[in-house]
């Protein structure tokens, strides 16, 4: 897989039975209204949910994903944190970034605040009053966050996080 500096890949997991459905989707910019390209890859077993460890479940499904992709884009955005706390506890996206040798930066958008994620930056999109919470690693949280503002979409989510989401879960099909 060849790196690609300009592309940027949104990914997405959702879990049914044993199993589990991942979705990615990639864009040219933060402001695209529509996928480039969009895949889903079926992973028949994954790791038993234990608190605290998610990555263990997670991560080998958005590998499997990655790995249809034509070239390893330039950022990654996970559904969730990057870091967990101001200490640089390790979420999701820091496992990713880690996994991928620090080759590709990754954005975390969570819906949710939880103690101790007060350093993730805030980012109240549309008429919304709920901010989603950004993290990075490989740029900074600010350069994150005002990422995720531009991103097209006059509603809380981006327009693209809700289209990954839809892919993941089966309620649409790849174009």
């Amino acid at each position: 897989m060849t790196d690609n500096p300009k592309l940027i890949a949104l990914v997405d997991v959702h879990y049914e039975g044993e199993g589990a459905r991942a979705a990615c989707l990639t864009a040219l910019t933060w402001e695209d209204a529509t996928a480039l390209d969009e895949w889903t890859v079926e992973v028949p077993r994954v790791a038993e949910y234990r608190p605290g460890f998610f990555f263990e479940r997670e991560l080998p499904c958005i590998v499997a994903v990655l790995e249809r992709a034509p070239s390893l884009p330039s950022v990654i955005v996970v559904d969730g944190y990057v870091v967990l706390d101001a200490e640089g506890r390790k979420g999701l996206g820091a496992h990713l970034y880690e996994h991928l040798e620090k080759r590709v930066a990754v954005v975390g958008i969570a819906k949710r605040g939880f103690a101790g994620s007060e350093f993730a930056m805030r980012v109240v999109r549309g008429t919304s009053r709920s901010p989603l919470f950004v993290t990075a690693l490989g740029l900074s949280n600010a350069e994150a966050a005002a990422h995720v503002q531009r991103m097209h979409g006059e509603h809380r989510m981006p327009t693209l996080c809700t289209r990954v989401d839809h892919l993941c879960r089966g309620l649409v099909l790849p174009a």
